[in-house]
């Protein structure tokens, strides 16, 4: 008789726990729109990773005005093209990246920039199914809630850029000496060439795989350039 009692119990309480962690959730979501994350999962594993070493984390938040439009540009170059035309998922590029994963050893992602930051700020590095379940969930929320713009400010922000080195503002400061105001086209495009491997793309001292993605990323950036909605995008404040 007390398991029967126990059992209905127990259910009751991890429902509302439950439902409680699912209202905290979209509160959160909600807040970060206008608050800035104060750090993420990604950053706290940087900061343990670098422990002991000569090296710290680093990482200065600048609001959107304060972010060369170069870099936003750059990092839509290399990062996701389509990033004012999806809804936080390329389709096509998703679909081409499983069919070259059922191929190849070596991983192909096709992440866009929202799912990036959904991952990079309210999840964990992995590639589990249910990580990527809460991710899918994420990007969806943010799209919704944030707007194009804020996403590509907190991208711009929280993207690890070199080990340790998270957001725009401590690339900037660490390579070239100034702020991410400053970045001109060569600088904002050195700094997107590292984001799909900031470890392996080093940018001081430069890999040549860096500095071929940095050419690559001048040429998509001068072709993006005229299209209304980036330009809009970049542009506004």
């Amino acid at each position: 008789m007390e398991l029967k009692g126990i059992v209905p119990r127990t259910w009751r309480r991890l429902k509302r726990i439950l439902l409680v962690l699912i209202l905290a959730q979209f509160v959160y979501i909600i807040i970060l729109k206008w608050v800035n994350p104060p750090i993420t999962i990604t950053q706290i594993s940087s900061w343990f990773s670098l422990w002991g070493t000569d090296k710290k984390l680093q990482k200065s938040w600048v609001n959107y005005d304060q972010i060369s439009q170069h870099a936003k540009l750059a990092v839509i170059a290399s990062e996701d093209q389509l990033f004012t035309d999806h809804n936080g998922f390329d389709f096509k590029s998703i679909e081409k990246a499983m069919k070259h994963n059922q191929k190849n050893k070596k991983i192909k992602g096709a992440s866009t920039i929202s799912q990036q930051v959904a991952k990079n700020v309210f999840l964990w590095q992995g590639r589990s199914w249910f990580r990527k379940g809460l991710e899918v969930y994420f990007t969806f929320m943010i799209e919704k809630i944030w707007g194009k713009q804020r996403i590509l400010e907190v991208y711009l922000n929280v993207a690890e850029m070199g080990e340790g080195i998270f957001g725009v503002e401590a690339a900037a400061q660490n390579y070239f000496h100034k702020n991410a105001a400053s970045l001109n086209r060569e600088e904002a495009a050195m700094i997107a060439a590292c984001l799909p491997n900031p470890i392996k793309y080093t940018i001081v001292p430069p890999a040549r795989i860096t500095v071929y993605r940095q050419h690559k990323i001048l040429i998509q950036m001068r072709n993006l350039a005229p299209d209304p909605d980036i330009a809009e995008l970049i542009t506004s404040k």
